[in-house]
């Protein structure tokens, strides 16, 4: 399965954040976490690419998935074929 080039956009504290996090090292992706809280130039970048304001939103390839829960990046994940389907959840709470 290929590699893809993941940059995720995540709150270093927030349930769906963590969720994301989790789907990612569930799968053993690697992946650039910016933090969206700490840098507020990041978080423009996120705005400017995603097209609004909701976290997180994760990168896949060029593709954008925005304002997305983990069990949604592991699906679209699955879908494009990065990774297989494994048992277990990697939902997160809210933020």
């Amino acid at each position: 399965m290929a590699n893809p080039k993941i940059i995720a956009y995540l709150k270093p504290v927030c349930g769906w954040s963590n969720g994301v996090r989790a789907t990612l090292s569930k799968y053993n992706l690697e992946y650039e976490d910016k933090d969206i809280i700490n840098n507020p130039a990041i978080y423009q970048e996120m705005v400017m690419k995603s097209g609004q304001q909701l976290s997180p939103c994760v990168e896949v390839d060029g593709v954008m998935l925005a304002d997305v829960a983990g069990e949604e990046v592991e699906a679209y994940l699955i879908k494009q074929g990065f990774t297989a389907a494994t048992a277990g959840s990697t939902a997160g709470g809210g933020c």
